[in-house]
């Protein structure tokens, strides 16, 4: 089974006021998709799981809203809409974490990506369950098991082929800057039958990245080259003006598309406005939708 969808990545809001940024939150989705024409075509939301890292993150974490809470909250605002997750595993023995997926799937979670432990901490630290076993125990309890994919990464290509062999049946990738996904997927389809389902990840860049920089510290990775590339690409959309910026944005769109839309992976796309939705946002991902669409292929 498939997704085959345009996604939208929603974080919950902070509990101080939770419940209202998320109404709020909800109408912005509907009033900017309809303003830009994506009326009816955003069929899932993403909620990431959210849990304290680096003391350096650019802007502090807060305590939010549980992803089912947020979830309860938004769901009757979005008619027709469904979920998607994250769900850290590495914290929760297996019989918690069943029982939390369990209320995952029967509040309408369609799709939960399992992660691990954040970046202060090394793989298989933690407690809890690894999510690559997480991919294999809890395969009859969530149907589309999903893993997070970062072309850029070293080692990537045999990581991800583990996970599909544990089980995992869609991968969704890190913010892409670039077009090594392209590169990344060809590459994996030359040396593995495995096709899972890749959600490709666009992120809109606004101008006050220049002053924050969270983008660039969300997909950092020091040392490495390729990151390097893609840290300097969102400095340049911060600081493009709206029409470049756009354009720059729909070109990466369109070449990461060309380059993995013959491969034998089904696609679907994510979107996420880090710092927020906006105007300018919709109206970038309508103009990237124009060009190619999961809704619109036979």
């Amino acid at each position: 089974m498939t997704l085959n969808t345009i996604a939208l990545e929603l974080v919950p809001p902070n509990v101080d006021g939770g419940r209202e940024r998320a109404l709020e939150d909800a109408d912005k989705l509907l009033r900017f998709s309809s303003d830009a024409g994506l009326d009816d075509r955003i069929r899932h939301v993403m909620i990431p799981g959210m849990i304290a890292e680096d003391d350096d993150r650019p802007v502090p974490m807060q305590p939010k809203l549980d992803v089912l809470e947020f979830w309860s909250i938004i769901k009757p605002e979005l008619p027709g809409v469904s979920g998607l997750c994250t769900q850290v595993t590495a914290f929760m023995d297996e019989a918690s974490l069943g029982r939390r997926l369990g209320d995952l799937c029967d509040a309408g979670m369609e799709g939960v990506v399992f992660v691990g432990v954040p970046r202060t901490m090394n793989d298989g630290e933690g407690f809890g369950v690894a999510p690559t076993d997480a991919l294999s125990i809890y395969r009859q309890l969530v149907a589309n098991r999903g893993v997070i994919v970062i072309p850029t990464r070293e080692g990537e290509q045999g990581r991800l082929e583990f996970k599909c062999n544990r089980g995992a049946t869609y991968g969704m990738t890190q913010l892409l800057y670039s077009d090594a996904i392209a590169g990344f997927l060809s590459e994996f389809a030359q040396n593995t039958d495995h096709r899972p389902e890749i959600l490709l990840s666009f992120g809109f860049v606004p101008q006050v990245e220049a002053r924050v920089g969270l983008i660039n510290w969300l997909i950092q990775d020091p040392g490495n080259a390729a990151v390097a590339d893609e840290q300097a690409f969102v400095q340049a959309l911060a600081g493009s003006e709206p029409a470049q910026k756009r354009q720059l944005m729909v070109d990466l769109y369109k070449r990461v598309i060309d380059g993995v839309v013959d491969l034998g992976f089904p696609l679907s796309i994510h979107f996420e406005a880090t710092y927020g939705l906006s105007s300018p946002a919709f109206q970038t991902f309508a103009e990237m939708l124009d060009y190619w669409a999961p809704d619109k292929q036979s």
